[in-house]
């Protein structure tokens, strides 16, 4: 089973759309396996969005990532990065499919509501640096046996 990294960003926050995002990933059947509400500073961000230190508009994605605390939340199951990175939708909120978390949400690319790892390799380093050890827990739900198939385990 896969781990994913969403972070419920300061604009889902500030329109109290924090319980939606994680009831849609509920209902999927990803299984939420660590949860919890911090305040970003530069040095998590620097580290976060380093392949964009130096564009122009980094300053201004820092800034709105700090304006209010973050929910992350650490997902799994199979092939967890590929489903939350389908229902979270294209990042520019106008382009992005209705239905999906951004294309309901979100006109904008900037504040577009959700961050979601974009590739396994990616979400084991970034579940790493937002969760201590021991934030994350692994244990089996009683629902993984009506959500999948006995050959996709």
């Amino acid at each position: 089973m896969e781990k994913t990294l969403i972070i419920i960003k300061p604009g889902a926050i500030q329109r109290d759309l924090s319980g939606e995002i994680i009831r849609r990933f509920e209902r999927k059947g990803l299984q939420l396996c660590g949860l919890k509400m911090m305040q970003l500073d530069e040095d998590i961000l620097n580290e976060h969005y380093g392949h964009l230190i130096g564009r122009s508009f980094f300053p201004l994605i820092k800034e709105s990532m700090m304006r209010t605390p973050v929910i992350v939340c650490c997902w799994e199951g199979y092939n967890a990065v590929e489903v939350a990175r389908h229902m979270t939708g294209a990042t520019n909120g106008r382009q992005a499919e209705l239905g999906t978390i951004r294309g309901d949400f979100s006109v904008s690319v900037q504040e577009n509501i959700i961050h979601a790892s974009d590739c396994v390799e990616n979400a084991e380093l970034e579940v790493k640096r937002f969760f201590l050890p021991g934030e994350v827990f692994d244990f089996k739900k009683r629902s993984s046996k009506v959500l999948y198939a006995e050959y996709e385990k």
